[in-house]
């Protein structure tokens, strides 16, 4: 679970915009300070790029820049793999001494030697990437004996003092009875819990055929919590970083509508349009990007690529918004349970949105543009 500090600074901050009139706030701040990683995730489209675009690396400088220009109080460190990034160390520290929560994500291949870099701070957490057990996990990152490793960081972190969570993304194919038991082991590591999400039908992933879709993520996260419920001993030790709500929303039982804006993205080409998951434009500034972009042309309903998505990173904000809002909500979800049967809520209608627009290379092309008129002018200079 989340530290209480942590829920209240953060339920604070979203009253206040509430209160102030604020429209449009972030909640989480995704960095991705490279795209090179030690893995080739089937699901990835974060790693399909010329290899001189994955040697970009964002500095510490513009790491803190960034975290000055967006005011969310979480930060969320991803990528391709941070732990490659050699200044991540100070890129943390800076943050911590902003007084930001700081979530670093990692496959955990490099953590027992990066580890000893790090110091535990009650804002700091290893959330290392763990997609179910080991059969489960090596097949999605295609390469074996990475549940181990992962499994083996887990404890490291733990005896080191560390805050460690989870993440565990899911795809087609997953099977109830195995996330469930997944989940009991899970619980058995006394960790701080699991975040958990639907996998985003990235364009350039190389597999296009197991990511899910709404209906299909509905009926599957609704299946692997109604095996918690059935079991007295397994619902209540499952531990989730994150709304309950947005859990609720997994699970059928909520109409939402994605808060791009509230997890806004910061990696080697600027501030990426519109969400962490689609890479359609980019501005130079975060107050560029809140103010220039068109948020009404992307979302469910809206957009043909969001037409599936159910992702924490586009509805976790949505949910924590309508908590703050709306706590009875919340109260009633705690009191009466998870509704596992019937109808589920009216989804969203599709028939409206825009057709998918493929525009992935231009970015790509400008960026390797500029990459090549530095490195031309290094060369003029020599």
């Amino acid at each position: 679970m989340v530290p209480l500090s942590q829920a209240l600074k953060v339920g604070a901050y979203v009253v206040k915009q509430h209160i102030t009139g604020v429209k449009r706030y972030p909640m989480v701040l995704m960095l991705e300070p490279l795209f090179r990683c030690n893995l080739a995730c089937a699901g990835c489209g974060k790693i399909d790029y010329p290899a001189d675009i994955l040697n970009q690396r964002i500095s510490v400088a513009d790491a803190i820049e960034a975290a000055r220009e967006c005011p969310a109080p979480i930060i969320a460190i991803a990528g391709g793999e941070p732990l490659l990034h050699k200044e991540m160390p100070q890129i943390v520290e800076a943050y911590l001494k902003m007084g930001k929560y700081v979530i670093l994500c990692t496959n955990a291949l490099l953590l027992e030697k990066k580890i000893d870099q790090y110091k535990p701070h009650k804002n700091f957490c290893w959330d290392i990437h763990l997609d179910g057990d080991k059969q489960m996990h090596d097949k999605s990152v295609d390469q074996d004996g990475v549940y181990e490793r992962a499994v083996e960081a887990i404890q490291l972190s733990k005896a080191k003092g560390f805050r460690t969570s989870i993440n565990c993304t899911l795809f087609e194919g997953a099977d109830p009875d195995r996330v469930a038991a997944f989940l009991d082991t899970v619980a058995d590591m006394d960790i701080e819990g699991v975040m958990t999400s639907p996998g985003y039908a990235y364009e350039r992933a190389p597999d296009q055929e197991h990511f899910l879709n709404r209906t299909r993520t509905k009926e599957l996260f609704r299946a692997i919590f109604k095996r918690g419920v059935e079991s007295k001993k397994r619902g209540k030790k499952w531990k989730f970083t994150q709304s309950p709500l947005f859990l609720d929303f997994l699970a059928g039982n909520q109409s939402y509508a994605c808060t791009p804006w509230g997890n806004p993205t910061r990696n080697v080409f600027g501030w990426q349009r519109p969400c962490y998951l689609l890479g359609e434009g980019y501005a130079k500034t975060y107050k560029e990007l809140m103010d220039s972009t068109d948020w009404d042309k992307y979302g469910v309903g809206n957009y043909e690529k969001c037409s599936d998505c159910m992702v924490h990173s586009g509805f976790e904000a949505t949910a924590v918004m309508d908590s703050v809002k709306k706590p009875w909500k919340l109260a009633a979800l705690a009191i009466k349970g998870m509704k596992l049967d019937g109808a589920m809520a009216q989804d969203i209608p599709l028939d409206k949105a825009r057709k998918a627009e493929f525009v992935f290379s231009k970015h790509v092309e400008t960026k390797m543009a500029e990459i090549d008129a530095k490195k031309a002018a290094r060369v003029a200079a020599e």
